[in-house]
């Protein structure tokens, strides 16, 4: 019997939803006789998860992330605000100047009018104020350096070709609204870290990343495409570790004043949500589509939606990395035990099989089992 092919699919959610991945993903090499996060044979990467499928794809070993994510001293993968957080100042500058031609021309037009102009008018020029808004408030510049300094530093390759394991990045292509799946044919010239910039460009925060005449951006609630990338691209089995998943907050709907909804938290918490809950059912039903083929299992390895109010904290928080980070790795190595203990065809079809004794970061299972996200 051949070596089934295995997938990995990392699917955006943020930094807090990186370090998720990597938590889950520690937790599967101690989980797993054998297992090497670096070691699947094709990664399938969007958003901020295509930051991580490259870094495994080319041989990084997913235990030293996890220690050097954890401890804010350790310069591995020295990741700031700052690399993510710069604005794009070419972007404003057009702009502006585009805005100011706008109020010029808006307001010579309403002076000469007589009578008054009619509401319609009002609204052509609120229009034309609109098209002047800048495509983006941040750019990833400073992000993409930061990664090839990386690429450089831990010997990984900026070339898909050059990557000891298949590599690919999703992003959409911003004008003809396709996806692109960079590393496949014809796609396989772009440097690495650029398309990942490319994939990780969430509009309006980020500008669109140019490349080859073409603007990109983040796949948003689209990254399901990614699963169906790993069956075109023969897996026999595809492991989806997805942190994007609806909060469900124990205040929702509540009056009482020490109960909490996400309305609570304003504007982007509201944002956030909606998007979590059109992307979570997608990938339900791509999971639930793929697997209905009969020729590809699914292994979906996702946060509890009563513990995903932790990736509302802020990623600059120590303490709220480092619970992350040992939120995915502690509720992995339980849900991997109860999955071993009833059996799976997933897992069988894998070859995985249990590792003893437990890893060194093993904590007690969390009070509540949920086997339903193993697709059998």
């Amino acid at each position: 019997m051949s070596r089934p092919k295995i997938a990995l699919c990392l699917g955006g959610g943020g930094v807090t939803g990186a370090m998720y991945q990597i938590g889950v993903l520690a937790a599967l090499e101690d989980a797993v006789e054998g297992l090497q996060a670096n070691d699947f044979d094709l990664y399938v990467g969007a958003s901020s998860g295509a930051s991580v499928a490259a870094a495994l794809a080319g041989g990084r070993p997913v235990q030293r992330i996890y220690r050097a994510v954890l401890d804010p001293a350790d310069d591995y993968f020295p990741l700031e605000r700052k690399h993510l957080l710069r604005m794009d100042l070419p972007e404003w500058r057009r702009a502006i100047a585009t805005t100011w031609e706008v109020i010029q021309q808006g307001t010579e037009s309403l002076l000469s009018r007589t009578p008054g102009p009619s509401p319609d008018v009002l609204w052509e020029q609120l229009d034309r104020f609109y098209d002047s808004l800048p495509a983006g408030f941040l750019t990833l510049d400073a992000y993409e350096r930061f990664l090839e300094e990386f690429f450089i530093r831990r010997g990984v390759p900026n070339h898909f070709a050059a990557m000891p394991r298949r590599l690919r990045v999703m992003a959409h292509d911003l004008d003809s609204g396709e996806a692109v799946f960079f590393g496949s044919p014809g796609f396989d010239h772009v440097p690495v870290t650029r398309t990942c910039c490319a994939s990780l460009a969430l509009p309006p925060f980020y500008s669109p990343v140019r490349i080859g005449g073409r603007d990109y951006v983040d796949a948003g609630v689209a990254q399901v495409e990614q699963l169906d990338a790993a069956v075109r691209d023969g897996a026999d089995v595809v492991v989806v570790v997805n942190p994007v998943v609806p909060v469900r907050s124990p205040g929702g709907g509540g009056m009482a004043a020490d109960r909490q909804c996400v309305r609570d938290k304003g504007l982007m918490r509201v944002s956030s949500q909606a998007i979590r809950i059109a992307s979570h059912k997608l990938l339900g039903e791509a999971c639930k589509r793929v697997q209905a083929r009969g020729d590809t299992d699914v292994v979906l390895i996702e946060p509890e939606p009563t513990d995903a109010i932790l990736f509302l904290h802020n990623p600059a928080s120590f303490a709220a990395r480092r619970q992350i980070l040992e939120y995915g790795y502690r509720t992995t190595r339980a849900r991997m035990t109860r999955w071993f203990a009833v059996g799976s065809a997933a897992l069988d079809r894998a070859g995985w099989r249990t590792s003893t004794p437990p890893g060194p970061r093993s904590s007690p299972p969390p009070p509540e089992a949920d086997a339903s996200r193993l697709a059998r």
